[in-house]
């Protein structure tokens, strides 16, 4: 791989506030060339309407400060910032699908992703339930949500399910795929040799004993014991109201938390503004921002740029480690 990765920078809704955090990311030196899969028009919109210059330069090109290389993704419909129109679900969804494609085939080195508006995207007659499942199906593989910060990394069992639907979702095999592709993606895509983890039971006091309920012993303990004897760190399955407390933060570096929110209310007490969401298991890494399309901010100048930021610092770093990891195969 070049010095500097070529990353696929994906603004998300349009009339939200992606297009102009991108035109924000645009202005300071990056270490990854940027190349914007979206609607030109668009982003030269929320330029002008934040008072900073932008140029859009070809797809190949290097893009340096205040530049981004373009994969044009026409909308079909005019963009009033705050206002979502359905008309536009389907560029919405090429961008993301044809930034996708170019990873698995090598153009871009990693994908960047901004936030999308899911019920507008359904209205527009495409159904969608989110960009993690559309990757994986592009992609042709089994992945896991996780949420970091610079302080903390939450993998998911379960994504957005009812909690009344949690228990049942938690199966053997479910669960092993989830530990073992968020201990390869620690070891491949974060450069950390042997990655500990620290799994969270499912009811209060991880079952206490089988006296609040017996997923741990029937399914997690079981689960943990055999990738154990395969060397996997593993320790668990631990009580929530504990597992995160500060004096152990150094202790591992993930937590496998059983359901939504289970992990991600302390990730994102912990650092919100700069908190990123991360698909693992895709040949490619995707590193998206923490946070809606704020369509009530957009076009005002005022949504703040630091998860994307982050997003574009993270993405960089994973690119580069796969690199490596594949280098030394």
């Amino acid at each position: 791989m070049p010095t500097a990765p070529r990353l696929a920078l994906i603004p998300g809704e349009p009339a939200g506030i992606g297009p102009e955090l991108c035109v924000r990311i645009a202005q300071a030196p990056s270490d990854a060339t940027l190349v914007a899969y979206g609607d030109g028009e668009t982003l030269l919109a929320a330029a002008h309407s934040l008072g900073l210059p932008l140029r859009l330069r070809e797809a190949t090109a290097h893009a340096g400060p205040r530049e981004l290389a373009l994969v044009e993704h026409r909308n079909a419909a005019p963009v009033r910032f705050g206002h979502a129109d359905p008309a536009n679900a389907g560029a919405v969804i090429g961008a993301l699908k044809a930034a996708a494609r170019d990873a698995l085939a090598g153009t871009v080195d990693g994908l960047v992703t901004g936030p999308v508006h899911k019920a507008t995207i359904n209205r527009g007659g495409i159904a969608y339930t989110g960009t993690t499942e559309l990757l994986a199906e592009v992609a042709g593989t089994d992945v896991v949500m996780m949420l970091a910060n610079p302080r903390l990394r939450v993998a998911l069992a379960t994504t957005h399910l009812p909690l009344r639907a949690v228990p049942d979702a938690i199966t053997a095999d479910g669960l092993e795929r989830v530990l073992r592709i968020t201990a390869g993606a620690l070891r491949d895509s974060f450069g950390i040799a042997n990655p500990r983890l620290r799994v969270l039971g499912l009811n209060p006091h991880a079952g206490e004993s089988g006296e609040m309920g017996r997923e741990e012993i029937d399914v997690i303990i079981p689960v943990l014991e055999r990738l154990r004897a395969e060397g996997l760190q593993l320790e668990g399955p631990l009580p929530a109201d504990t597992a995160f407390l500060p004096q152990h933060l150094g202790d591992f570096d993930a937590v496998v938390a059983m359901y939504h929110d289970q992990g991600l209310p302390v990730l994102k007490a912990s650092g919100f503004e700069d908190a990123v969401n991360i698909t693992l298991g895709l040949p490619f890494p995707r590193v998206a921002v923490d946070h809606g399309t704020a369509l009530d901010l957009a076009g005002r100048g005022i949504a703040d740029p630091s998860s994307l930021q982050h997003a574009v610092a993270l993405c960089t770093d994973l690119a580069r480690h796969r690199a490596a990891a594949r280098n030394t195969h």
